[in-house]
């Protein structure tokens, strides 16, 4: 088990401060410059979104001084730069679609959308003082995880859109609720495999040399794996089901640290994956568009074709290694831009330095959420800051990897920078949940107070094991 050579942390917040000025200022010079290069005037709404970006941004800061003060000073920052990054971009696809004058409002509403993250994260801070107390409410969270994932099949409730039945429509929104699943399946089975992670990794019989658990003592992960693949059949949503998958398996591994796991998983979703890519034809289409791409019958092919893949690998291309500039490409030219594709809208515009540039930014927000739970000291917390950490890197890869054609696309977004509000508030709970963790993991250890040892005796001198083990007592 890797673990963090404990040292003195100040619970002051300088250092995150200081990154959240460069933070908020990389998020609104990339807003103004979209107005300047498109418009030849900076943005109407600079000010009142300045304004907004940096009450939220200081809002949250002072939230952890009081709530969380040793809580990580790096995770907000991040955060709030790639949401900043994001929304320059959607507001420049705004400005793309009609006329300068009468903008549609993507970019309005993911703004909105960012105030009740960042809120709800702050709640979640309040609220949450103590993140063990999640534990308590194990199978709750499955059941609520399993319920938000079926929620789409409810009759009146449920909406199909581009061929996948994973939206519900309330009060005039669409929302996808499975972005929430995610967490509280994360909480699952972080409360789960910690009581029951010394059954998992010793107990049962070894196959070809694999050490499998009992099949009793993993029935409520079959559940959940079983619901991940109704996901697939029922919803025919091979992101979302991937990404459920996906957390099974590292959790497990994490749990276990048993490198079987996760070459068993690779081997039952990709089996899985191929059976249903020859049953569905949803599916099956997203896997003709990646292998086929460049096809013309295949480009052309309505619905389901890579016409909008192509399209972004072409402007990726366009945009070189330093890009066009901010509103100097053509984006606009591939569907769903500033949601699915807005990868391919970034590489377009800021380059592959620009688009290296945001991946290492994710990477940093991984790598922290990961050290936190190295540094945690409770087994529950390790296991559900290493989860929700991996759920981001592993949604970014699926992303990347689906727009540059290295696996098929999956529907999912990119954390923090898509256009959409159910990613952006699950993104945010997960911060302000990894900023819990890390308080608790920085936070120094109590001390013991009101005690005076008494001096030792001579066989307390003899006892030399017994002195070593406890350490030099001083007065």
């Amino acid at each position: 088990m890797a673990t963090v050579t404990p040292h003195r942390v100040r619970p002051g917040r300088g250092v995150e401060l200081g990154l959240l000025v460069l933070a908020l200022g990389l998020g609104v010079a990339a807003y103004a410059l979209v107005g300047l290069n498109m418009t030849g005037a900076l943005p109407a709404n600079i000010y009142g979104y300045s304004a907004g970006m940096v009450a939220l941004g200081v809002g949250m800061h002072l939230v952890l001084r009081l709530r969380a003060p040793y809580a990580d000073q790096v995770i907000l920052p991040v955060a709030v730069a790639l949401n900043g990054i994001g929304l320059a971009m959607i507001y420049r696809i705004d400005l793309s679609t009609v006329d300068w004058e009468h903008p549609t409002t993507f970019a309005t509403r993911q703004l909105g959308w960012t105030a009740i993250g960042m809120i709800l994260a702050a709640v979640v801070l309040v609220a949450l003082r103590d993140h063990r107390t999640l534990r308590r409410y194990t199978y709750t969270a499955m059941v609520v995880g399993l319920g938000l994932v079926l929620l789409p099949l409810v009759p009146g409730l449920g909406t199909t859109i581009n061929g996948a039945r994973i939206w519900v429509r309330l009060g005039g929104q669409s929302l996808q609720p499975a972005e929430f699943a995610k967490i509280a399946l994360a909480i699952f089975f972080a409360g789960y495999l910690v009581t029951n992670r010394d059954t998992l990794a010793l107990a049962g019989s070894k196959v070809l040399g694999m050490q499998f658990p009992r099949v009793r003592d993993l029935g409520p992960i079959i559940v959940v794996w079983a619901a991940s693949l109704a996901v697939l059949v029922l919803e025919r949503d091979l992101g979302t089901s991937l990404l459920f998958f996906g957390l099974f398996v590292a959790m497990l591994y994490l749990a276990t640290e048993r490198k079987s796991w996760i070459f068993l998983g690779m081997l039952l979703f990709l089996g899985g994956a191929a059976l249903a890519a020859q049953t569905f034809s949803h599916v099956g289409a997203r896997f003709d568009a990646w292998l086929n791409a460049f096809d013309n019958d295949v480009f052309n092919q309505s619905p389901g074709g890579s016409g909008q893949l192509v399209r972004g690998l072409y402007g990726m291309a366009n945009g070189g290694l330093f890009g066009t500039g901010w509103g100097e490409g053509r984006p606009d030219l591939v569907p769903y831009a500033e949601s699915d594709f807005i990868v391919a809208s970034l590489g377009e515009e800021l380059g592959l330095t620009g688009l290296l540039a945001i991946l290492v930014a994710y990477l940093v927000l991984a790598e922290r959420g990961l050290r936190t739970a190295i540094g945690v000291r409770d087994g529950f917390g390790k296991l559900l800051a290493g989860g929700l950490a991996f759920v981001v890197a592993f949604q970014c890869f699926v992303v990347v990897g689906g727009v540059t054609r290295l696996i098929p696309l999956t529907g999912l977004t990119m954390p923090f920078m898509a256009y959409g509000g159910s990613s952006l508030l699950a993104n945010w709970v997960i911060v302000a949940l990894l900023l819990r963790i890390s308080d608790s993991a920085r936070r120094p250890a109590p001390l013991v107070t009101g005690f005076v040892a008494p001096p030792p005796t001579a066989a307390d001198r003899q006892d030399t094991q017994m002195l070593t083990g406890l350490g030099e007592v001083r007065e």
